[in-house]
């Protein structure tokens, strides 16, 4: 039969908004998964308890609550101030839930909570009453079985700082009760089993990608000289919860000019010029899945020359990273291969000297004895990226040291970036080598002076390939300028960005 006419891109675009809009505000992880994941940390040990705290009701009204990590991968459940046990004798694993029981008076003043009672039907777990979590930790610790502790840091690049957590103050508060007692920490298996995500979790990361990716379309339509940032964060984090995201997978960075070559500028204050560069890293979370997609773009919808170039190496090098990847390569040498694009790039802009010459490094910087790599000056994070889950920066399998090898289940970003700014070549010490590293590339600094660029991709590893989750976001340089040139939305309140309101 002959062909369908082809849809126009506005037909395209409208259907891709229907299917997003009536997409389902939540997904769900089985309960079978969850036990499985309980039954996989159990095994890591002979017999003993495992104890995990969940996030704390919040002491104040913003942020609202939102549940730990770990706990929410082993239990699923989405409320305060719960603690779970798992009890292995004799090979025999009994998980317990202990919950806050509330009143009717209560519940009418902050909402119901699932009842102990309730606990086995919705989470698959026994449930007590909180106030028995005392003396049942307490029986079992002098009953001689070893603690095992998970740690309830909201976030794991934080963990080994992690003091007052009520995780933490239990630990203490245990060991002094039971000085004999032995007590370990589980996070590091955890985290092994965390690292390999199921298809259940890709498909809500990818859910969670194809929110973000929408929302810096949005953004690409709205931003112009003269726009906030605000205004830009206010557009994209609008959009994540209109299509279903939980909240910002993290603080929405949305950098124009200078602010650009700050990697966690998060204030986002400042009012745009033309002729700048935005640089905008923000995703959200679905069903407490994070995703993490970052769009550099020209705030007047033209890249200059200048910021073409610098933009194109960034792009390229991304480009030959993605390239490496597979089931079983080594993660340095996906690193080696964006790593010579940067440098070949930066120094036919005449930002360095060689690929191999060193500075003597800046207050902060870590080097080796003979010094930081010139180029360290502009990529100043590595030129691959982490692992997503749970947290933005989730446990990925690549990261163990002995193998340092991708593997199925692998879902992590990709995110070189270049940052020229006038402010660190400022700080370099004032040294014989350095002076003459400033006077050789001092044309070029002065050209890319205050530009950053930051692409960042998520991308999700099976043994059938490699998926890119985050195609929804324009990135290349013609996509960018066309999409930066349809009609800008209109914003709440009336009027669009940078322009007066009505």
């Amino acid at each position: 039969m002959p062909p369908s006419p082809r849809p126009s891109a506005g037909l395209l675009a409208g259907l891709l908004l229907a299917i997003l809009v009536a997409a389902p505000a939540r997904a769900q992880i089985d309960l079978r998964e969850y036990a499985a994941r309980r039954a996989a940390l159990a095994a890591q040990i002979d017999s003993g308890v495992v104890v995990a705290f969940g996030a704390a009701e919040p002491v104040n009204y913003w942020p609202t609550f939102f549940q730990t990590p770990a706990f929410h991968y082993l239990t699923g459940f989405g409320e305060s101030d719960a603690v779970l046990t798992l009890v292995k004798r004799n090979g025999t694993v009994s998980p317990t839930l202990f919950v806050p029981v509330q009143s009717p008076v209560q519940e009418r003043r902050d909402g119901a909570r699932t009842r102990p009672a309730d606990m086995q039907r919705t989470t698959g777990i026994a449930g007590r009453d909180i106030a028995a979590f005392p003396s049942a930790i307490d029986s079992l610790a002098a009953a001689g079985l070893p603690v095992y502790v998970v740690s309830d840091a909201q976030t794991g690049d934080y963990t080994s700082r992690d003091t007052l957590t009520r995780g933490s103050r239990f630990v203490g508060r245990l060991r002094q009760a039971h000085p004999w007692l032995v007590m370990r920490p589980l996070d590091e298996p955890l985290d092994r089993l965390r690292a390999r995500k199921s298809p259940a979790e890709i498909s809500l990361l990818r859910r969670a990608t194809e929110i973000s990716a929408r929302a810096h379309q949005e953004a690409m339509k709205a931003a112009a000289p003269g726009c906030g940032e605000y205004e830009i964060q206010a557009l994209l984090e609008g959009t994540f919860r209109r299509f279903g995201g939980d909240r910002p997978g993290y603080g929405s960075i949305v950098g124009s000019g200078p602010n650009a070559t700050i990697l966690h500028y998060m204030e986002d204050s400042r009012v745009m010029r033309d002729g700048e560069l935005l640089l905008i890293d923000a995703a959200t979370s679905f069903d407490h899945y994070s995703s993490d997609v970052t769009r550099t773009m020209p705030v007047n919808g033209r890249f200059t020359p200048a910021q073409r170039a610098l933009y194109q190496i960034v792009r390229d090098a991304q480009e030959a990273f993605v390239r490496q990847i597979k089931v079983g390569v080594s993660y340095d040498l996906a690193s080696d291969s964006g790593k010579a694009v940067v440098a070949d790039g930066l120094l036919r802009l005449g930002l360095i000297t060689s690929a191999e010459a060193t500075v003597d490094p800046p207050e902060g910087m870590r080097c080796p004895d003979g010094g930081c790599l010139e180029l360290q000056l502009f990529a100043l994070h590595g030129f691959g990226g982490h692992g997503v889950g749970l947290e933005v920066h989730d446990p990925a399998q690549y990261y163990e040291e002995i193998a340092d090898r991708w593997g199925a289940g692998d879902v992590f970003t990709v995110e070189p970036g270049l940052y020229v700014s006038p402010e660190l070549l400022a700080s370099l010490p004032d040294t014989p080598r350095n002076r003459a590293f400033l006077t050789r590339i001092r044309p070029a600094a002065e050209k890319y002076a205050g530009m950053g660029v930051r692409i960042e991709d998520v991308y999700a590893l099976s043994e059938r390939g490699l998926e890119w989750l985050s195609s929804g976001a324009p990135r290349e340089i013609p996509e960018i300028e066309a999409l930066m040139r349809q009609r800008e939305p209109e914003l709440a309140g009336g009027g669009s960005c940078g322009r007066p309101r009505t």
